[in-house]
């Protein structure tokens, strides 16, 4: 999957869901209910044990899932991933080396940011989506519709604090895309293999996103 098609895809299913979990077979299962829960696309980080493995044995499950790699800090872990299949590459903040990288090999790389000033700076460093995060701590769904006042060219994802009652309000701000952890996956439910209960959450998210974006005039739902 090309670097575009990625991008393209992550803004129409407008989810990222961040697989934070404590084992590798967490993290699979995670991913797998994501998939049969009619959301394909998940951001492994780096902080699961395994990381490159548990990427590179759903990329073979499930080929046309979008699998992405979080929290990656440096080249070499950037390599790991893409290796393992990584379809996207993104990091709480800018580091441009890894957003060259990325570049090199043609995978999609969505870098962090908060102030305008590092929302510009990822853009023009060759992000292909920028990441606000955390989102909720700068200030929410407000802030996130302050920053497209003046930068409407720059996709943004958020990130950070992101849940049923603010995801709305975020798609309806601007945002291209919601990055969800522990709303989505919560761990009571990976811990105890609670399939329907992520299911249930996927088809809420898939919803409000749904709604949000028939509100807007600048998106095809």
């Amino acid at each position: 999957m090309k670097s575009n098609e990625v991008v393209q895809r992550i803004c129409q299913i407008g989810i990222i869901p961040a697989v934070r979990v404590a084992s590798a077979s967490e993290a699979e299962f995670a991913a797998e209910a994501l998939f049969t829960g009619e959301i394909p696309i998940a951001e492994i980080p780096l902080t699961v044990p395994d990381a490159p493995a548990v990427i590179a044995t759903m990329r073979k499950r499930h080929p046309e899932m979008v699998l992405g790699a979080g929290t990656v800090l440096d080249v070499d872990e950037a390599r790991r991933c893409i290796d393992a299949g990584a379809c996207f590459i993104t990091s709480p903040g800018l580091i441009p080396d890894v957003v060259d990288y990325a570049k090199q090999a043609s995978v999609a790389i969505l870098p962090g940011a908060l102030t305008p000033s590092e929302v510009i700076a990822g853009w023009k460093a060759g992000a292909d989506l920028v990441k606000i995060f955390p989102a909720a701590v700068a200030g929410g769904p407000p802030y996130v519709r302050a920053l497209r006042v003046p930068l409407p060219q720059i996709p943004l994802i958020v990130s950070g604090g992101v849940n049923q009652l603010t995801a709305f309000d975020y798609i309806l701000a601007g945002a291209s895309a919601i990055g969800i952890g522990g709303a989505l996956l919560p761990q009571e439910a990976l811990r105890n293999r609670q399939v329907r209960r992520i299911h249930e959450l996927a088809l809420r998210f898939r919803t409000i996103l749904q709604q949000a974006r028939s509100q807007r005039d600048d998106v095809t739902p």
